[in-house]
């Protein structure tokens, strides 16, 4: 089964939102429709993005678990942006 990753790219925190929660929310998001492996916060040139992997059977499939990851992230902090990549042996390649 392919694995897929979705790298958001977080702005301002909702009021009341603690940054500690950000990450386990959209996480928690993605494991209600696929099997989550692993979820992660980067930093691109001074840019945090927050990354979540996961697999599932296709691309079509990906992208939706991928909205609606960042649909319930938005909830909490703003989503300046998004993107899925899909694992190509040892690369990752974007989902078009």
């Amino acid at each position: 089964m392919p694995s897929y990753r979705i790298t958001l790219s977080p702005g301002t925190l909702r009021a009341g939102v603690t940054p500690g929660s950000v990450i386990p929310t959209m996480t928690d998001a993605a494991a209600e429709l696929v099997t989550v492996e692993a979820s992660d916060v980067q930093v691109v040139r001074g840019t945090p993005r927050i990354v979540v992997r996961y697999t599932c059977d296709d691309d079509e499939l990906a992208e939706q678990v991928a909205a609606h990851a960042a649909s319930v992230a938005s909830t909490v902090v703003e989503v300046r942006g998004w993107f899925v990549t899909r694992r190509d042996g040892g690369r990752w390649k974007p989902v078009a």
